[in-house]
């Protein structure tokens, strides 16, 4: 299956929030592509890419969009690259080529391409259009959507970054077929946290759906339609009623303050969204030590988490402490305390839904770390 090949019966899908178009099953080799050729009329445009997929989904959509070669700019794949050397160094080029104002930047591939090719455009120029075109799960149903940018530094993940909305963001499911399976799962972990946050009615769809989205080749492209549809519309919900994330969008960082500890600590040697998956078991034992939670809900999301082929805990034992320490960097912190986005139940936030951050001492976070 390529990019191009569809399910009959397979139906796309659109949705607007605050000024994005999202649009959700169109191929790129059809009906995606005339919708970002629509969108780009009258303006000069960029691709930003990684050395994965500019062979694969870049180039080829380049053609068809009549967009030169010397337009593609290529970083290497990998969280390694999301910094401010090539922030500097994709700006520079934009410089170098003679991009203005009125130019747009085409974000291709997975959650590292989105989130610099999204904060190069908030700041070149003091701010140009980009447009998202998701290739990876975990982009589709998360990264792409909600117009978080940014790139990571030597303290900590995202902590430099802009929100800046796309004007467009083109899904289409079938991109998946070139994505190797490890980073499939990693797509997962960020739908099992939607699933979470919503309802348990949706934790059993997702879960009950694992043997086919273990399938690999054979996932069926209607299957992952509605997969990312049902997580872009419950990120948007969301979204839409708190942009600015302060509020109940302070949900959407539930397992992300020990998530992008683990991440970091490790050098980035764990998936994003195996780091969510363990930050989630890990957030849910600190609500159980403050009382928040049942000790259940960390058992549910082990089994959740085991099911759907996302790991428990680190392969390698990391440093309880040098995690804890790696929290004090995470956006959330007020007057040095990090407030957790934690769960009371599924579907239920903490402090019965009236404070979305909840202040966690960090001996209780390297309590939960050590507990891993």
């Amino acid at each position: 299956m390529t990019g191009g090949e569809w399910e009959a019966g397979t139906k796309a899908a659109a949705l607007d929030l605050h000024g994005s178009h999202i649009v959700i099953g169109q191929p790129l080799d059809r009906a995606g592509a005339t919708a970002i050729r629509e969108a780009i009329a009258g303006r000069r445009a960029a691709i930003i890419t990684d050395t994965n997929v500019a062979p694969l989904h870049a180039a080829p959509l380049a053609d068809r969009l009549g967009v030169d070669a010397d337009a593609i700019l290529t970083i290497t794949a990998g969280e390694g690259s999301k910094t401010r050397d090539e922030w500097a160094r994709l700006t520079d080029s934009l410089l170098a080529r003679g991009y203005g104002r009125d130019s747009v930047i085409i974000a291709v591939g997975g959650g590292v391409v989105g989130d610099l090719a999204g904060f190069v455009a908030a700041t070149y120029m003091r701010g140009i259009a980009v447009i998202q075109v998701p290739t990876t799960l975990l982009a589709m149903v998360d990264a792409a959507v909600g117009g978080k940018t940014g790139v990571d530094a030597a303290a900590g993940k995202n902590l430099i970054g802009a929100f800046h909305r796309p004007i467009l963001v083109v899904a289409d499911p079938a991109t998946l077929a070139t994505l190797p399976d490890v980073q499939f799962r990693n797509g997962l972990g960020e739908a099992l946290k939607h699933a979470l946050i919503t309802s348990a009615a949706e934790l059993r769809w997702l879960v009950d759906r694992a043997p086919l989205l273990a399938a690999g080749e054979a996932r069926p492209v209607a299957l992952l339609a509605d997969l990312v549809e049902r997580n872009i519309r419950i990120k948007t919900d969301i979204v839409a009623r708190d942009e600015r994330e302060s509020g109940p969008r302070k949900m959407l960082n539930f397992g992300h303050t020990i998530g992008h500890a683990v991440e970091s600590v490790s050098g980035y040697s764990l998936l994003h969204g195996e780091c969510v998956g363990i930050g989630m078991r890990a957030e849910a034992m600190i609500a159980a030590k403050l009382g928040l939670a049942s000790p259940v809900l960390a058992g549910q999301i082990t089994g959740a988490l085991g099911t759907l082929g996302l790991p428990l805990r680190p392969p390698h034992r990391l440093d309880p402490m040098a995690v804890g320490a790696a929290t004090r960097s995470d956006k959330k912190a007020r007057a040095g305390v990090i407030e957790y986005a934690l769960l009371a139940d599924i579907g239920v936030p903490a402090n019965g839904g009236h404070a979305y951050g909840t202040p966690v001492p960090e001996r209780v976070a390297r309590e939960a770390i050590a507990d891993l």
